[in-house]
């Protein structure tokens, strides 16, 4: 492996060394890879356009970013900011210099890309809809230029997404590519499974429970066995440039809890009896209604995303992020709809009719 990390580092040299101009772009593109954004800004967006496709982005969301954190913990990945701190290969010689930034000090190992795997979830679900819903339509010459069109667009993103992680030291090579993959198989897998769309809140929960058991078991056992599998936390602290870049919410049980909150959160919404009832009417309203719910959802969640969790106590961190990502299904699914079908009725309905 340290032949292989050390040609990544090269890799990453060459990088800083000749993109210093597209760094705004760069940054730009990790966020776009920032899996806190399938909820903040794509899911509110799909969930309007289609109920189906909002879900499944939900469950491919919680499940990749789960699967990625037990790989991660399986395979031992290394950063590339603290392993030519630690590595002996360069005994005698001069350690490579790399540049970090403000969202270079993840805090998690780095095998599979947490950020690669989870724009290639997303976007692969959202590919594949659009693909789905125009071959439905009736497929023919325009199916066959906006699919080439899509993936196209599909691996830009993603090549982009990948470079801007290797490019900020945060990840090697080797460790974007396995995320894009693994993410594309996640996706692929829920393309295939129907029952999520008619799940009980109680299998909301019961799912949530089984991951985040499993997940607690995992570590818990090789905890016993001396394996502390909280390792890499130590590694970033100490070789961070600046600690103030470490943040909370790049722990390895941060983004659990994230992904449960929103999971349970989607359960409790999709399943009030308000929300089934909307359900069926909205289908009939005109698009003026959906675009309205949507602008209203999007802004009322960068609203939420500006309130800040109190960092002083992790266990206080953990349960106020899994509240907050509870709410961002709530509120887009079934709070702001009721609220605009509400002031809808109210004033007789006829401007979304």
């Amino acid at each position: 492996m340290d032949l292989l990390h050390s040609h990544g580092v090269r890799a990453i040299q060459h990088l800083q060394e000749n993109c210093q101009g597209s760094l705004g772009f760069l940054s730009l593109m990790s966020a776009v890879g920032d899996p806190r954004n399938t909820f903040l800004l794509y899911f509110p967006v799909w969930f309007h356009l289609s109920r189906r496709v909002g879900t499944r982005m939900v469950w491919v969301a919680v499940i990749g970013d789960w699967l990625n954190l037990i790989l991660k913990w399986i395979m031992f990945g290394q950063r590339p900011y603290w392993w030519v701190q630690e590595t002996s290969i360069y005994h005698g010689q001069a350690v490579p210099r790399l540049q970090q930034f403000p969202i270079t000090c993840e805090t998690g190992p780095g095998s599979p890309s947490g950020h690669a795997m989870g724009s290639a979830c997303v976007w692969y679900v959202m590919v594949t809809a659009v693909l789905a819903h125009l071959k439905r339509a009736g497929g023919g010459t325009l199916y066959r230029c906006v699919r080439i069109f899509l993936w196209t667009l599909f691996w830009v993103i993603q090549l982009s997404v990948c470079v801007s992680r290797v490019f900020v030291a945060t990840h090697f090579p080797h460790q974007v590519i396995l995320g894009v993959l693994a993410g594309m198989l996640v996706a692929e897998a829920f393309n295939h499974t129907s029952w999520i769309y008619s799940a009980s809140a109680r299998q909301y929960s019961a799912v949530s429970l089984a991951l985040f058991l499993f997940a607690l078991g995992f570590y818990l056992l090789l905890k016993l066995i001396d394996v502390d599998l909280l390792w890499s936390v130590e590694r970033a602290t100490k070789w961070c440039a600046k600690p103030d870049w470490i943040h909370m919410d790049t722990m390895p049980f941060s983004g659990l809890y994230r992904n449960l909150g929103a999971l349970v959160g989607l359960g409790l919404a999709v399943n009030l009896k308000a929300s089934r009832k909307g359900f069926g009417k909205r289908q009939k309203m005109q698009g003026s209604f959906k675009g309205l719910c949507m602008v209203i959802s999007l802004a009322a969640l960068q609203l939420l995303d500006y309130l800040r969790i109190p960092t002083s106590s992790p266990y206080l961190f953990y349960a106020l992020s899994f509240c907050k990502c509870a709410t961002i299904p709530l509120m887009t699914v079934a709070f702001v709809p009721s609220c605009i079908g509400w002031l809808a009725n109210s004033k007789g309905g006829k401007a979304f009719v």
